[in-house]
């Protein structure tokens, strides 16, 4: 069935993904595109290669599937995935921006449920569902259900965000917002601070739960432990834009979070494959994110001495 805007329209959708160095990923990613069932002609996909070392690798994953999708490549000089969505946002045809990552592989219906949920609040920020593509890897296991608790801890609190793997919005909503922010170099941010700007102007946020996208992260411990590391650094980055908003005042989180974040794995509707060594990691994930936000707070602190000594009196 086709879905239609409230002026009788389908909904357009551009849909952007940032890559890297990962070409069969990628090409994974865009096969699982092109069984969409949204109508063709109502929706393109602009894949962002952010400095690959191999960019014909990047364009081969491309070849494939060019017959069955409309699909064009941007090239950049490396500058992280927020910079890269811009690029991609910028270059889009349509009135929705749909993003995922090379890593994700979209179901059937992903963008009809978009469309479907844009259809009842067609100015609202839509957050899909997220599910771990590669349960026996308790590294990857362990990083979604961090995800997922966190997301839903911060709906409860009245801050909701949505990863960028599986998040969409009206263009103009984008542009108003000034599309992500570039002062995340890493994946680690970016999108809670989208968000953060889209509730401070007004812009709802809602969930979208049946547009379901399968994550394949790949994650071995020191990978995890990075992720994690980064994430901190990210959040350091939130903090201070926060501020520069004057958004609510960055508070830590009471120890019943952490708490409980170690209890998810044991709710009654996970597997019970690895439970104790998921909590493991995920108190392990709550150190290196702590690491890294203090790291990344000296690293800036060092920076502005630095600044201050060389100014002119």
């Amino acid at each position: 069935m086709l879905v239609t805007t409230p002026t009788g329209a389908t909904p357009t959708i551009s849909v952007i993904i940032p890559t890297c160095d990962r070409p069969a990923r990628l090409g994974e990613c865009l096969l699982a595109l092109s069984r969409q069932d949204y109508p063709r002609g109502n929706w393109e996909v602009v894949v962002v290669d952010d400095g690959s070392s191999a960019p014909d690798r990047v364009a081969a994953a491309l070849a494939p599937i060019r017959d069955q999708l409309d699909v064009r490549l941007i090239a950049q000089s490396n500058a992280g995935p927020a910079t890269a969505r811009n690029v991609g946002a910028a270059d889009a045809r349509f009135d929705y921006l749909a993003f995922t990552d090379d890593d994700c592989l979209p179901r059937s219906r992903w963008l009809s449920e978009l469309a479907s949920a844009f259809q009842r609040t067609p100015k609202a920020v839509l957050g899909g569902h997220v599910v771990n593509g590669l349960a026996e890897a308790p590294c990857s296991e362990a990083s979604q259900q961090l995800v997922e608790y966190v997301v839903d801890y911060f709906l409860k609190a009245g801050a909701p965000f949505f990863p960028s793997n599986n998040l969409a919005l009206p263009r103009a909503s984008f542009e108003e917002i000034g599309g992500f922010d570039v002062s995340f170099p890493l994946a680690a941010g970016e999108d809670r601070d989208l968000c953060a700007k889209c509730r401070q102007i007004g812009i709802p946020l809602a969930s979208a739960p049946d547009a379901v996208v399968e994550h394949r992260h790949a994650l071995l411990f020191g990978a995890f432990m990075r992720q994690h590391f980064n994430y901190g650094r990210g959040a350091l980055v939130c903090r201070q834009l926060d501020s520069a908003r004057n958004a609510p005042e960055f508070r830590i989180e009471p120890l019943r979070f952490y708490v409980d974040l170690v209890r998810a794995p044991f709710r009654a509707n996970r597997h019970s494959r690895g439970r104790l060594r998921i909590a493991a990691l995920l108190l392990a994930s709550q150190l290196a994110n702590a690491a890294g936000y203090f790291r990344e707070q000296f690293r800036r602190g060092n920076q502005d001495k630095t600044l201050l000594r060389s100014t002119p009196p």
